[in-house]
This record gives structure tokens, C-alpha cells and sequence, in this order.
């Protein structure tokens, strides 16, 4: 994809951890946990950009039934973080992170799991480093989602309080607006 700002990369993208998948040695549980890591827009190459969108779209569009515009002119002013699983070149998990404006909050979205890893703790994962990178950059600083209504408890449980009441977006889909206050532990 490209060189991934948390692990060494080799020239073929494949990160230097990785390798261990190819030997005889003895894999433990965190050679094998997906690797996350942040991409600005033009930081991602043509076949990683369309890796992502694809994952989107698989999740978003195909899967949920729900026929909407899923590229909405935000990504090329986002930061990316993707889940690669080790020894595979496809994402397996996906989200962007908004940059604030002036004070308003950092905003994560598009939060995608491939079907492989759900139950398994990446959602949560990447929803904290998303978190962890907000307070790098800026400090204590509220992050917004609007999270699909279902997982509501999802997002209670790391730290967001609902703003809003329900309500359909442009898809059908039951949505809450969520906010992690700049103060939440």
C-alpha cells in the first residue's frame, strides 16, 4: 500500500513483522492481531485507496442493503487508519478521522470491519487509537461519531454520550450522534 508510519515496510509493502507468517516458528495471539496504521489521503497509493473504499463499500453499500453515495468528498481532508491482518494485502478494517474546525470536535466515521475480524476486538481497537490519536495531536479534545444506532452501547463503552435522538440518515439506517467529551477518561 504505502509506508506505514507504525511498522518498518519493506519495499513490496508487506511490513517486516510480517514475515514471521512465512517461517516455522510459532505464531503467538499478537503476531497474528491486525496491525493499525494512519495514512493522510495522499499518502495512500491508487490500489491502497481502492482497497479501502472496496472494504467501505462491501460493509456499507453491499452488505447493510443501503444505496448511498459512500465516496462523499471528505477523505481528502481526513487521516485513514487501516487494519491490515498479517500476511494478507487487503484491509481488514478501516475508519477516518475528520480534523477539527477551530473548536468543534475531531470526527470519526466510516468505521469498517471486514466480516473476518467482527467479535474479535478490532472495531474496539481501532476506535481507541482513533481516540489516542486525537489527544496526540491536540490534547484533550472531544471526538463526535454518529454511530449507528445499534451500537450505541458500542460507543458508551468507550467513553461517548449520546447528543442527539435517533434518526434515519441518507440511507435508512438508524443513527445516533455520539460525542467523547475532551475530559473522558
Amino acid at each position: 500500500m504505502v509506508e506505514a508510519r507504525t511498522d518498518e515496510s519493506r519495499e513490496d509493502g508487506v511490513a517486516a513483522e510480517d514475515e514471521r507468517v512465512m517461517t516455522d516458528e510459532p505464531l503467538s495471539a499478537a503476531d497474528l492481531r491486525p496491525s493499525l496504521n494512519w495514512y493522510a489521503f495522499e499518502e495512500l497509493t491508487v490500489d491502497g485507496l481502492y482497497a479501502v473504499l472496496k472494504l467501505r463499500c462491501d460493509v456499507f453499500v453491499v452488505e447493510q442493503a443501503c444505496a448511498y453515495s459512500e465516496i462523499d468528498g471528505r477523505d481528502p481532508q481526513a487521516m485513514h487508519l487501516v487494519a491490515f491482518q498479517p500476511g494478507m494485502a487487503e484491509p481488514v478494517g478501516c475508519l477516518r478521522m475528520t480534523l477539527p474546525d477551530d473548536d468543534g470536535p475531531v470526527e470519526v466515521g466510516r468505521v469498517a470491519v471486514h466480516p473476518v475480524q467482527r467479535g474479535q476486538g478490532l472495531g474496539q481497537r481501532m476506535m481507541q487509537e482513533a481516540v489516542a490519536e486525537t489527544a496526540r495531536r491536540y490534547g484533550p479534545w472531544p471526538v463526535a461519531v454518529s454511530a449507528q444506532a445499534h451500537l450505541k452501547a458500542f460507543y458508551e463503552g468507550l467513553g461517548f454520550e449520546a447528543v442527539s435522538e435517533v434518526y434515519d440518515d441518507e440511507g435508512g439506517i438508524p443513527h445516533i450522534d455520539m460525542v467523547r467529551p475532551a475530559d473522558a477518561a
